[in-house]
């Protein structure tokens, strides 16, 4: 072994003789350490939402007593279709809906970042992928490695969060007419959908028990399933990724075929193979720009070959999200405009065939109100 370098035996490998290459300097930053740190940073950041809107919808539903916390805008993350539908209609209009803007915000800031910073959503911020992962290390600890299915399965699996995904965008931008999405966006359900949504966990049946528990096994044997397989917010913010300026670039003539790349990548891209990683999988985590040993070879870069140093990428990552919706606050465009006075009556009657809803098609007080005619 050199002072400044490592000899490195490839005959096994590639067929070449000793070479020796210069070994990378023990990192004084610890990009995972600090992914891990971020990802706790958002998660409590969740889950501090989450604790406000419960106690903000359940203070209603037991008639105005218990605890009282003002609702959180920060809940319309959940919300998905609703921010899609939002922004078609802000496309189409050029006016913003105001039920559930920070919604439409932080769908537009996730879209952004992913072009910058690929899937960096689901790299530090979604709470699923933080929990994903953590049930994927209790499966490594079971399993002592990671377990994984045989491409024939896992190509096809990892399709069903496109189709997943084709079904929504043909349905919102497609299927829906420009009355339709203003019918829906004013409709009783869209104003309390984020309400829906926490009674469907709160009033848990006894089939989505089942499944999310199914979920839960099945990231336990094969980490980051749900997030591979089925979440087609994953599949839209991987498509955008593509297009990203910044990539994970090999070096092959310093590379010494040691796999450690591919072995860390928590989305199972065979890093060690890539000229430059072009996969809609790749979250952007920097595990393996980490893990590579040999100095110049495994790179965040951008066009033209400028670096982008792990430390750089996690602060750019983390400031991507915060700055802008901080910047939406300060805008003013985050709270809603429905009143806590709507929202008790909504919530009071939150059972109520007023907030249903058929495949898109939602019930309005004209329509109740005819359908109640006519059955007199």
């Amino acid at each position: 072994m050199g002072k400044n370098g490592i000899v490195v035996d490839t005959n096994t490998l590639t067929g070449a003789k000793k070479r020796q290459y210069k070994r990378k300097p023990k990192p004084t930053f610890d990009s995972q350490k600090y992914r891990g740190w971020i990802q706790l940073f958002w998660f409590g950041v969740t889950i501090w939402i989450g604790l406000q809107f419960y106690f903000f919808v359940y203070y209603y539903l037991a008639g105005e007593k218990g605890i009282y916390l003002p609702r959180p805008p920060g809940v319309e993350g959940f919300l998905p279709i609703s921010s899609l539908i939002s922004l078609r209609s802000a496309i189409e209009t050029g006016q913003l809906s105001w039920v559930h803007p920070a919604g439409l915000a932080l769908l537009v800031i996730f879209i952004v970042a992913s072009f910058f910073l690929r899937k960096s959503f689901c790299a530090f911020i979604c709470p699923v992928g933080t929990v994903s992962e953590s049930l994927g290390s209790v499966g490594r600890m079971i399993f002592k490695k990671r377990l994984k299915l045989p491409a024939f399965l896992d190509y096809p699996l990892r399709s069903l969060k496109y189709l997943l995904l084709v079904f929504f965008l043909y349905a919102v931008f497609y299927q829906m007419s420009s009355a339709d999405i203003q019918t829906f966006l004013n409709s009783p359900y869209n104003k309390v959908a984020d309400v829906k949504m926490l009674l469907f966990f709160t009033r848990v049946s006894e089939v989505t028990f089942w499944v999310l528990m199914v979920l839960v096994v099945l990231s336990v044997i094969y980490e980051g399933a749900w997030c591979r397989y089925l979440c087609p917010y994953g599949a839209l913010l991987g498509f955008i990724g593509l297009f990203s300026p910044a990539k994970i670039m090999r070096n092959s003539k310093t590379c010494i075929d040691c796999f450690k790349c591919s072995k860390v990548c928590p989305s199972r891209i065979k890093v060690h193979k890539m000229k430059a990683v072009h996969s809609d999988e790749c979250f952007g985590c920097m595990a393996c720009v980490d893990a590579c040993p040999v100095q110049d070879t495994l790179d965040m870069k951008l066009p033209g070959g400028r670096k982008i140093s792990p430390r750089a990428y996690l602060i750019a990552a983390f400031m991507a999200f915060l700055i802008p919706i901080l910047a939406f606050k300060v805008a003013g465009y985050w709270n809603n405009n429905i009143t806590n006075a709507e929202y008790k009556e909504h919530i009071e009657n939150i059972d109520s065939p007023l907030y249903h809803h058929n495949r898109g098609q939602v019930m309005t007080k004209e329509k109740l109100e005819q359908m109640s005619r006519d059955s007199d």
